[in-house]
């Protein structure tokens, strides 16, 4: 015979509570003090109890799961993010639901389709495009939402949390140039999407040129084997920056093919920052995006719309690092870098 299911009565027996004061605890929906709430979950964990997250919202009539949606799961900053949001979901007594539409706008309707099925109390999506999804159009201004990473270009209908792609660009040929790199080239994942061309743009603005940009895709397989078949084919730069983690991989991959060293006879500034890329005997130096931060401001921006937050939509701008390793190499008579367009001064989190 099975083992009997443990219920909530059995937990609130042995926590010497009332079965009400356990659903708060459980539920968040009212507050219970922290010395009463070590000892309902203590008790829990003695039991092997799992909350019925299911039953809980039929019968409360709300739900406690979000959505999120990433392009591409095999992507370690979309990983990465999913990760950082269901430690910060859990937190606060949610569940998550993750689709991945795999950078496919078909697909994407689809797993938004699934997700909304679910009736979630909120959804966090990164677009596969720069166009708001056709099938979140119909729940703007009913379903709590944040766009993150992926930012429409002429701005949004919603809450968008993003990095100053613009300004990650600026960061990266600005080192170049001070260290006297000239024949700079730009490994790029896919121009039709909005953070890459920004990106692109700041590397413009600081040589004063349009660089030359390899777009690679979304593979680094498939990406390695493009920029090797261009390296053989155009004059060597002195110096790549990459501007996702997939790219700098594929850029990686691509030199080792060919036999070129790092930094020397080609520098590479990577993007992203993982401890794979620190691991190196050539460690690389890379752009950081504040992974932790911008999941941290998509929920916080999230549960303040899921609480009945009414005010204007919210743009968040966050602020990404050079993180300085050995992977570029000083070549030549450094040069000033030619001065962008003036700008707003950035802060640290930017909101309007």
């Amino acid at each position: 015979m099975g083992r009997k299911r443990v219920t909530i009565s059995d937990v609130a027996a042995k926590a010497g509570v009332s079965i009400a004061t356990v659903s708060n605890v459980f539920s968040g929906n009212k507050p219970v003090n922290a010395a009463l709430q070590e000892r309902v979950r203590k008790a829990a964990r003695a039991l092997s109890y799992e909350v019925n997250r299911a039953a809980s919202q039929l019968r409360s009539g709300q739900t406690r799961v979000v959505g999120v949606l990433v392009p591409d799961l095999d992507d370690a900053f979309f990983t990465s993010l999913v990760s950082q949001l269901e430690i910060l979901a859990q937190r606060d007594g949610y569940d998550i639901l993750v689709g991945s539409s795999r950078d496919d706008p078909a697909l994407e309707h689809s797993r938004l389709r699934a997700l909304l099925a679910w009736r979630p109390s909120g959804l966090i999506a990164v677009p596969c495009s720069d166009a708001v999804p056709p099938a979140l159009l119909p729940e703007i201004g009913a379903l709590p939402m944040v766009f993150a990473d992926r930012v429409p270009p002429e701005g949004s209908v919603v809450d968008t949390v993003a990095i100053d792609n613009r300004e990650a660009g600026e960061i990266a040929a600005r080192y170049l140039l001070s260290l006297g790199h000239r024949d700079i080239a730009v490994a790029a994942s896919h121009l039709s999407i909005s953070p890459i061309r920004e990106r692109v743009a700041g590397v413009a603005a600081l040589i004063g040129a349009p660089p030359a940009v390899i777009e690679l895709g979304a593979n680094a397989e498939r990406g390695a084997a493009i920029f090797a078949e261009w390296l053989e084919r155009n004059a060597r730069p002195t110096a790549v920056i990459a501007l996702t983690n997939v790219t700098t991989l594929a850029a990686l991959s691509a030199l080792a093919r060919l036999r070129i060293d790092i930094p020397d006879p080609v520098s590479l500034i990577g993007f992203d920052d993982y401890p794979w890329m620190s691991a190196r005997k050539t460690g690389l130096t890379a752009i950081r995006q504040p992974i932790a931060e911008l999941a941290e401001a998509a929920w916080q921006q999230l549960r303040r719309r899921m609480e009945g937050d009414a005010s204007p939509v919210r743009h968040i701008l966050l602020k990404t690092s050079l993180q300085v390793r050995d992977s570029v190499l000083t070549r030549g008579k450094p040069r000033r870098a030619a001065r962008p367009p003036a700008r707003p001064a950035a802060r640290q989190a930017r909101v309007h």
